[in-house]
């Protein structure tokens, strides 16, 4: 299997001679992983289950922390879900691997769409699907939104959207899905959104795909699968809670793969997780926490305050260049964008991540303001 590198990998090779200048503290924008404490009531939660360990967890996931997810889905997005049409699953990136390889197995010749910039994990999961890869390019003439062209998508068998988007930062708007609802009936592919930024956002709570669909009349999700994470919401990564939800039938099937790929959290996580779906005041105070990043952007950088998650899609003359030089000379570090896409896609563009403390973050925007002035 030819994997490329990960873009940190990358960024590492770029900036491994570049020395930063005058000693400056290096400051880093470029992973999306919140740098704010995980809540003080999920810690304890965690810790209070330890006794737990000795307990082999279910893959499927422990009742409660279904329910949790479910209830989530509902309050939030108004979409009441049966049991049979949700699967939790350890975070999104092991869904978004492996539950292409599931669905595509028994096709011939199978092909994936997916935008172009995008997470690396959908490249994965088309190689290892053996899956032809079809771009779906996000340009500052489309609005970062991923063009439909009815030929192509008639000749796919699973489509990959991410709204909001890593890394444009784009939103599609409940027209837009359904849209793409409608594409997927029509031309019967298998239609996933990643809605992991969901709940990162300045003023409009994001739609979900599963709204499109009750929108498209698609009571039943038919073809139509979505994933969410814990991971932004609740600044805890590290508690690796997620879920496909959408089509029961799809699900069916992919819920016994997931028995024999035996990916289940420890039940002290699991408990934890249920906490954190549970609650929505503290995902209140760490959006706020995003929203004033991106005002501090906008006062430095003079870029828009985005829609919804905490990237800035940075325009720039070329990528490498602009990051080895930001880093040698103001110690900063940001991600180019053409290493989260191909055929040259995101390479006038440098991706930022506005997930550190408001004194880390004006210290860092304010040295690449400065840095900008200097070119």
């Amino acid at each position: 299997m030819d994997f490329q590198p990960y873009p940190f990998k990358k960024l590492s090779i770029l900036l491994s001679h570049v020395e930063p200048k005058n000693r400056l503290k290096e400051l880093y924008l470029t992973i999306g992983e919140p740098q704010f404490e995980t809540p003080k009531f999920i810690q304890e939660t965690l810790k209070n289950n330890a006794y737990l360990l000795n307990k082999y967890p279910k893959v499927a996931g422990e009742q409660i922390l279904r329910d949790s997810q479910i209830d989530f889905v509902k309050k939030r997005f108004g979409v009441r879900l049966k049991q049979n049409e949700l699967v939790t699953t350890l975070g999104t990136r092991e869904a978004l691997f492996n539950l292409p390889q599931f669905l595509l197995f028994d096709k011939q010749n199978p092909a994936i769409a997916y935008p172009n910039p995008f997470y690396q994990i959908y490249e994965g999961a088309a190689i290892t699907s053996r899956a032809k890869s079809v771009y779906l390019n996000l340009t500052e003439e489309n609005g970062f939104k991923p063009p439909i062209d009815e030929n192509i998508l008639s000749k796919c068998d699973l489509v990959i959207l991410n709204s909001p988007s890593n890394p444009t930062a784009s939103v599609m708007n409940i027209d837009e899905l359904k849209i793409w609802v409608e594409l997927a009936l029509k031309y019967n592919f298998i239609l996933i959104n990643d809605e992991c930024y969901s709940e990162i956002y300045t003023k409009i709570p994001p739609p979900s795909l599963l709204e499109a669909c009750l929108k498209a009349k698609n009571e039943d999700f038919k073809n139509i699968l979505v994933l969410n994470s814990i991971s932004k919401r609740s600044c805890a990564p590290s508690l690796r809670s997620g879920f496909v939800a959408g089509d029961a039938k799809l699900l069916q099937g992919y819920a016994k793969y997931r028995t024999y790929a035996g990916c289940a959290a420890p039940l002290p996580m699991q408990l934890a997780a249920a906490k954190a779906w549970n609650d929505e005041l503290h995902v209140e105070k760490v959006r706020q926490k995003y929203i004033k990043n991106f005002e501090i952007a906008n006062e430095l950088l003079k870029t828009p305050i985005n829609e919804a998650t905490f990237y800035i899609w940075f325009k720039v003359r070329d990528d490498e260049t602009f990051a080895r030089e930001l880093y040698e000379e103001k110690g900063v570090k940001v991600l180019p964008g053409s290493y989260l896409g191909r055929e040259k896609a995101g390479k006038e563009y440098v991706r930022i991540a506005l997930v550190s403390d408001e004194a880390d973050t004006r210290e860092a925007l304010q040295r690449i303001a400065d840095f900008q002035r200097g070119i």
